[in-house]
């Protein structure tokens, strides 16, 4: 009778082990209202898949999201392509997980150069002008706009530039005409249109976003699953996703990254705005 009783005891006091708690990292390119809305609803759907506990790591810039990255504070990021090769440079362990399609069902995304319509600024005439900017490691901030600007026969050292940190925020800082021109990711560019703006040039495909496994904190078989739960998700799964999850993946290498490499070695992309 007392064994009956100290067993029915031992399993009231008994608890169940927390679940695991992985670490994601929020693109620093809308609020974090935003952010939330934006991921929660794949990352809900990875800890029922993998039996973990997800929570969102907000950061303010680049920077301060491959610091913490380096310094195993996160466990898995949302990065474009230059954040993830800069990164790599310097913590080999950052592993390519899955590539975020697009609208359009492509692996890969566009930059832009936007200014207001009725303005009717050509890429050339670009000279001596005002140009907002995201982020130094933003892909589409200094390294795509100028790259841009160059196939014009022109430079952002021609002009006076400076980092506003958010694609939304380049946006609607060209639309209230603070700027002449602005640098950012195409589709966020045309999500402002009716402010009337226009996009004037283009970039040519870049690898997608991606998510990237801190392979020091997460192991080979984890990072092998969650490629695979995310690649099994079929579109009724994804309906509740943000936009950037919701499109599918494919499987993401390192390999992907070899011509931004390339381009990235004639690239001396300033720290700060020169205004």
């Amino acid at each position: 009778m007392f064994k009956v009783i100290a067993l029915f005891a031992a399993a009231l006091y008994t608890t169940t082990p927390a679940a695991e708690t992985l670490v994601f990292a929020a693109q620093p390119m809308e609020n974090h209202e935003t952010a939330a809305a934006q991921w929660k609803p794949m990352l809900g759907y990875l800890e029922k898949s993998l039996d973990v506990t997800l929570r969102i790591e907000y950061s303010t810039s680049y920077d301060e999201i491959l610091d913490k990255f380096r310094n195993g504070k996160i466990d898995l990021a949302y990065l474009g392509p230059l954040p993830y090769i800069t990164l790599k440079d310097k913590f080999p362990q950052a592993t390519p997980v899955v590539h975020f399609k697009e609208k359009d069902g492509k692996a890969s995304y566009t930059c832009a150069i936007i200014a207001l319509t009725d303005a009717r600024l050509t890429m050339k005439a670009i000279k001596g002008r005002t140009v907002a900017l995201t982020q130094p490691l933003s892909t589409c901030g200094y390294f795509s706009t100028d790259g841009l600007l160059r196939q014009a026969g022109v430079s952002l050292e021609q002009n006076r530039y400076r980092y506003l940190d958010r694609h939304d925020e380049v946006a609607l800082a060209v639309a209230r005409g603070e700027f002449d021109a602005g640098g950012l990711k195409t589709a966020i560019g045309k999500k402002y249109t009716h402010l009337g703006l226009a996009v004037i040039a283009e970039t040519d495909p870049l690898p997608g976003f991606a998510l990237i496994a801190n392979a020091a904190r997460v192991d080979g078989a984890r990072i092998a699953r969650i490629r695979q739960v995310l690649e099994s998700a079929n579109t009724i799964m994804r309906g509740a996703w943000g936009d950037n999850a919701r499109h599918g993946v494919v499987a993401a290498e390192d390999v992907d990254y070899a011509a931004l490499r390339k381009l990235r070695g004639r690239a001396d992309i300033p720290a700060r705005g020169n205004f």
